[in-house]
C-alpha cells in the first residue's frame, strides 16, 4: 500500500492480510546522519507497538470510499497505530508542537448565560502546561519526528512550527532524523499586530517554520499575493533551449513591460494573529493559529485529494483549511478539549459547506478570475492553469469520524471489547474455531471475559473443547514436547488460572501462558462521571437533568450556583437509532454564543434505541441510551 520501496537494508518489514504492516515486528529506517544532536538520556527510538483505536463517532457521509478522522490519544500511539495502513501515504505534515515557552495555557469557562442582563460567571481552566526540562523535550520530539517520517509519502513535506525557545535545537534534530539535504526552507511568520508590554529588548513578533522533504522529489506550488499598488517590471519567460527565465520581447525586439499586480510570496510572511475580539475565527482555544498561515502551508505544499496530517491539532485549524481546499485530513492530540473544539468547528463548516453558494472565506488566496488573467500574463498559461488546480474549491465534501487510542471503553460492548484486544496484540484471528479466539507466535489464543477477573468457571469451555485424538497423535510424533500451546487473555484473573488449565489436560501437557492487559497496562486513570436523567415525554427526548460533577465541583469551590443545567452545556448529540458501538448523531445541538442547548427534541417515527452524548464545557462528556417506546 506504501508509495515508497524499502530495501531489505533499510526496513525489516513483516505483511500481514491486506498488505499492512505488523507493526510490532518493524524497525524503522536509519537515522540519516549528520549533524548529530546529543542531550542528557538521549535513547534510540527503532521500534514501537501496535495501539487499536476505538470508533466512537461518526459525522457525514464517505465520499470515494474516505472519511476524515479525528483521534483523540498520546500521538506517540496514534502514530503507532496509523503505521499500519499509512507508513508512506501521508502527504504533508504540518504540526505545531509545545514550544517550551514555561506557559501554563488555560481556557476561560463561562457560566450564567440565561440572558444579557445576566453576569457571567468565569473561571480558568488549565488545557496544557508547556513547561519541560530540555532533555525530555527533545526526547520528545524526536521520537514523534522519527513516526512522522516513517509516514510521510516519498513526495511529502514536513513543516514544524516553532519559535526562538527551540528552534536552534529542533533544527538540528531534525536535519539528524531527515538528514541535512532534505531541509528545504526556513519560513518566518512576522505577526505584526501583536500587543507588546513594557520588555527590556527587542519584542519577539515572529515565529519559524521548518520545511523538510523526505526526498528531492517533492510537492510544492508557488504561492502569489496582490501587491498594494502594481509595478512596472520586465515581463520574464521560460526559454527551453536555455532552460531559464529570459526577458520577454515583442517582434521588433524590444523589451516587454507589464504592471505586476501580484507577487511571487518568500520565505518572510507578514500575517496577523489571532485577536481575542475577532468574532468569526477565535474558538476559544489557546494557542490557536490563524486560518490564513495554514491556507499558505496547505496550498503550497499539497493538492486536492492529498492527506494532511496534524498530530498536535489543537483548535482544528490544519483540519478546517484542508476541509475548505478538498485535502484530505487526519487530525490528532491528547487534548480531550481539542477533540470537541475541532469537532464542533468541523460541523459548524459542514454547515456552511452545504449551501450551494459556498465559497471559502479565506482571503489569502488566488481564486477569482482577475487573479487568475494576472498569472496568465506574468507567468503563462501552463502557470495559470496549475494555479486553479491547487485552488480548486471542491463541493462535495467527506465527513469525519472520532476514535480514541488507548483510552478504550471495554466494558460496555464485550464483541467490541474482543475485537480490540484482538487488534492489540496483533492476533491472527480465526473465523471457524468455536475453542480459540485467535492465534500467534505458534500460541492458541483465547479472550477471557472483559467485564470481570478470569476464574476457574471461565475455563469450562475451553476444556469441553479440548481434541485430545489431536494431542495423542502430537504426543506420539514428538513426546517431549507439549502437545498445545495456549495463551490466555484477561482483565485480571485468578492467581492459579494457568495451573488449573493445565490440570485439566492431563495426562497431556499442555503450555499456558496468561496475559494479563490490566498488569501490562497498569496507567489507568479513573474519573467521577457525569450523570443525567433522559426520557420520552409525549414523543419528544427531553433531557431532564444534567449534573457535570467536575464542572460542578470546580463551581462549587467559586460558592457559585447555577439555576439551569443548560448553561453548563457545550453541545448535545443525538443517535436515534444507536447500533450500540459507534454514535452517528442526526442531532447536532451546538449553540451560539449567547444561546442554549434546547433541552428538547422530537422523536421521529423510525426511532429505536436513543443515544444521548451531552458535552460540558470543559469538553467532558456523558452518555447514556432510551428505547424509544418503553
Amino acid at each position: 500500500m506504501s508509495k515508497n520501496t524499502p530495501t531489505q537494508e533499510s526496513l525489516q518489514l513483516t505483511k500481514i492480510d491486506g498488505g499492512t504492516t505488523n507493526v510490532e515486528k518493524y524497525k524503522f529506517e536509519p537515522i540519516k546522519g549528520y549533524p548529530m544532536l546529543n542531550w542528557r538520556g538521549k535513547r534510540p527510538f527503532t521500534s514501537t507497538q501496535y495501539y487499536p483505536a476505538q470508533l466512537k463517532e461518526v459525522h457525514g457521509e464517505e465520499v470515494d470510499g474516505w472519511r476524515n478522522k479525528i483521534f483523540w490519544g498520546d500521538n506517540l500511539q496514534v502514530m503507532s497505530h496509523l503505521l499500519k495502513e499509512y507508513r508512506g501515504e501521508v502527504d504533508l505534515i504540518y504540526i505545531d508542537p509545545p514550544f517550551d515557552s514555561k506557559i501554563e495555557y488555560k481556557k476561560t469557562i463561562k457560566v450564567n448565560r440565561q440572558s444579557a442582563e445576566t453576569a457571567y460567571t468565569a473561571f480558568e481552566e488549565k488545557q496544557y502546561t508547556d513547561v519541560w526540562t530540555n532533555d525530555e523535550y527533545l526526547q520528545f520530539i524526536y521520537e514523534r519526528a522519527i513516526l512522522m517520517r516513517e509516514l510521510l509519502s516519498d513526495d511529502g513535506v514536513f513543516c514544524l512550527h516553532c519559535d526562538w525557545h527551540k528552534s536552534h535545537y529542533l533544527r538540528a534534530l531534525l536535519d539528524e532524523v531527515f538528514g541535512a539535504g532534505a531541509f528545504q526552507n526556513e519560513i518566518v511568520w512576522h505577526y505584526y499586530n501583536k500587543m507588546q508590554g513594557n520588555i527590556n529588548r527587542f519584542a519577539s513578533d515572529h515565529d519559524i517554520i521548518l520545511v523538510y522533504s523526505k526526498s528531492g522529489k517533492f510537492q510544492f506550488n508557488k504561492l502569489r499575493e496582490k501587491r498594494e499598488k502594481p509595478v512596472q517590471q520586465i515581463k520574464r519567460v521560460w526559454d527551453k533551449a536555455t532552460q531559464s527565465l529570459v526577458n520577454a520581447k515583442d517582434e521588433n525586439g524590444n523589451v516587454v513591460y507589464i504592471n505586476s499586480t501580484h507577487r511571487t510570496i518568500d520565505d518572510v510572511w507578514r500575517l496577523p494573529m489571532l485577536q481575542p475580539a475577532d468574532r468569526v475565527e477565535v474558538v476559544g482555544y489557546p494557542t490557536q493559529k490563524p486560518e490564513t498561515l495554514l491556507e499558505r502551508i496547505i496550498l503550497a505544499y499539497s493538492k486536492p485529494g492529498d492527506i494532511v496530517f496534524d498530530c498536535f491539532m489543537g483548535s482544528g485549524t490544519t483540519q478546517a483549511v484542508s476541509s475548505k481546499y478538498g485535502r484530505r485530513y487526519i487530525g490528532n492530540d491528547i487534548n480531550l478539549a481539542s477533540v470537541q473544539t475541532t469537532s464542533k468547528r468541523l460541523l459548524g463548516i459542514h454547515e456552511e459547506m452545504a449551501d450551494d453558494k459556498y465559497q471559502p472565506t479565506i482571503k489569502n488566496g488566488l481564486r477569482d478570475d482577475s487573479d487568475i488573467q494576472a498569472s496568465i500574463e506574468e507567468e503563462g498559461d501552463d502557470a495559470a492553469a496549475d494555479w486553479t488546480t491547487v485552488f480548486k474549491v471542491q463541493k462535495v465534501y467527506p465527513g469525519f469520524e472520532v476514535h480514541t487510542v488507548n483510552n478504550y471503553d471495554i466494558f460496555r460492548n464485550p464483541i467490541q471489547a474482543k475485537e480490540l484486544l484482538i487488534e492489540a496484540l496483533e492476533i491472527q484471528k480465526l473465523e471457524f474455531s468455536t475453542v480459540f479466539d485467535g492465534e500467534k507466535d505458534g500460541h492458541m489464543v483465547k479472550i477471557m471475559p472483559v467485564n470481570r477477573i478470569a476464574t476457574r468457571a471461565d475455563l469450562n469451555e475451553l476444556i469441553a473443547g479440548f481434541d485430545y485424538k489431536a494431542w495423542e497423535r502430537k504426543q506420539n510424533e514428538k513426546p517431549n514436547r507439549p502437545v498445545e500451546k495456549i495463551t490466555l487473555v484477561c482483565m485480571g484473573h485468578e492467581s492459579d488460572l494457568a495451573a488449573q488449565l493445565e490440570l485439566a489436560a492431563r495426562p497431556f501437557k499442555i503450555d499456558v501462558e496468561v496475559v494479563d492487559i490490566l498488569r501490562d497496562k497498569a496507567d489507568l486513570e479513573f474519573k467521577r462521571d457525569s450523570q443525567a436523567k433522559v426520557c420520552i415525554k409525549k414523543g419528544e427526548l427531553v433531557i431532564e437533568r444534567f449534573y457535570p460533577m467536575s464542572l460542578l465541583q470546580k463551581l462549587s469551590l467559586q460558592k457559585e450556583s447555577v439555576e439551569d443545567w443548560k448553561e453548563l452545556v457545550e453541545s448535545v448529540l443525538i443517535d436515534w437509532n444507536y447500533d450500540g458501538a459507534v454514535l452517528q448523531p442526526t442531532v447536532v445541538d451546538i449553540p451560539g454564543k449567547n444561546d442554549l442547548v434546547k433541552g428538547a427534541y422530537k422523536v421521529p417515527q423510525d426511532a429505536g434505541t436513543v443515544r444521548v452524548k451531552i458535552t460540558d464545557l470543559l469538553s467532558e462528556s456523558w452518555e447514556g441510551s432510551v428505547i424509544n417506546g418503553d
